[in-house]
């Protein structure tokens, strides 16, 4: 911790200690040295809720410096399996826990004494230069960074899927035999919409498993998940002695009205300023591109030019996802939605890797949507989505 008595700015103060906050401070210790750098975090005990997984194509080189140490699994490749198709990719996997990304962090902050690392203090103002805490200290930084989560940042009624799961890390009484992470198991019930379970293979008597659902609506019901969780642990024929951990989770799959936050200062980050993947909901290729560009050019001209050209460049690929997401809720009933998943995994592994960190090329995005359409796609399947659009937004308007 730094010196009470030194009044000086810090260069970077980031509040918010989830994915983006953590990485944004973690690119700053590391590609910064000299620079001085505060994280703010609500929370006075890790978060155990979160586990997030990253291929190797969402990792510019020159962020391996900061993002390794957080890298608690890695894996060669991982499998899909669906109806009529089961794939295994050898791209590389990573993943890591919360519980973990806070163990570095705490690490790192205590090996510089210039810097701080402010747990279980809540922020009441975070404005373009200052963030102010509850018991009305403040901190002055060159940089302020606004990772504090989401907000609603589209109406109730703006189009939007939702992708919601529950996830159990589970104990095993003897060791598995899963050799890799399987990322989409379809093969079972499709009748009330795209789902998968998901395992992860963190030790040879660990697994985490997701139970996932892509939806209409965000409520979710834990207690049917979980069951169905160990039901599908039963069928690939784990001895499950314990519950270690659950995590859950609703996450937007907007293909209306969405964009990545430019205004500043502060720094909106993460899902506080949009910058997620569309049609994956997941923020992690963004938030390492966005704390690569924090530490790229100065503070004072973050803002003139280069968060807006980062913008750009993400536009198309991100425009693309979004109009996956129209095809996916609109054009597909439910049960068939399944198919245009498992057309999806069809396509060369470049262009998936690509995909999944929005990187995909023109070339890419021809690929995913020219030919023949997936089974199940429908004039009448659309017909049927606006009306259930409408039913959801009567709900909303005398909610």
């Amino acid at each position: 911790m730094p010196d009470p008595a030194d009044r000086r700015p810090f260069d970077c103060a980031v509040v918010g200690g989830g994915l983006q906050g953590a990485l944004i401070a973690l690119a700053w210790l590391e590609r910064r040295p000299t620079a001085r750098v505060a994280l703010v975090e609500r929370e006075s005990a890790p978060s155990t809720e979160r586990t997030w997984c990253f291929q190797d194509e969402d990792l510019p080189p020159e962020a391996r410096g900061f993002v390794a140490p957080l890298i608690e699994h890695r894996w060669p490749g991982y499998e899909v399996r669906f109806a009529g198709l089961r794939r295994t990719l050898g791209t590389a996997y990573f993943g890591f826990t919360a519980a973990h990304a806070t163990s570095v962090l705490r690490q790192r902050f205590a090996a510089r004494t210039d810097c701080a690392h402010l747990v279980g203090r809540r922020a009441i103002a975070i404005e373009a230069r200052r963030v102010v805490l509850e018991d009305g200290s403040a901190l002055e930084a060159r940089l302020v960074v606004d990772a504090t989560g989401a907000e609603r940042r589209t109406s109730p009624k703006a189009p939007c899927g939702y992708q919601k799961f529950v996830g159990l890390e589970l104990e095993l009484a003897r060791e598995h035999r899963l050799e890799r992470p399987i990322l989409m198991d379809a093969c079972v019930d499709q009748a009330q919409g795209y789902r998968f379970f998901y395992a992860l293979p963190f030790g040879p008597r660990r697994v985490l498993i997701e139970d996932t659902r892509f939806a209409d609506t965000p409520e979710l019901a834990p207690e049917e998940l979980r069951a169905e969780v160990l039901r599908y642990a039963e069928q690939l024929g784990l001895a499950v002695s314990g519950v270690a951990r659950e995590e859950h989770g609703v996450l937007p799959m907007p293909w209306g009205e969405h964009r990545f936050e430019t205004a500043g200062p502060p720094l909106r980050a993460g899902y506080r300023g949009g910058w997620f993947h569309p049609a994956t909901g997941y923020s992690f290729p963004l938030a390492v591109r966005l704390a690569l560009l924090s530490t790229a050019v100065e503070p004072e001209r973050l803002f003139d030019g280069p968060l807006r050209e980062l913008a750009r460049a993400l536009e198309a690929p991100a425009r693309h996802a979004r109009a996956l997401n129209r095809l996916l809720f609109r054009w597909f009933e439910p049960q068939d939605r399944a198919h245009v998943f498992e057309r999806f995994y069809h396509l060369p592994e470049e262009t998936i890797r690509r995909f999944y960190a929005l990187r995909a090329t023109f070339l890419d995005r021809a690929r995913v949507i020219v030919g023949r359409p997936p089974r199940g796609f429908s004039l009448r399947a659309r017909w049927r989505a606006s009306e259930r659009a409408r039913g959801i937004a009567r709900e909303v308007a005398h909610a």
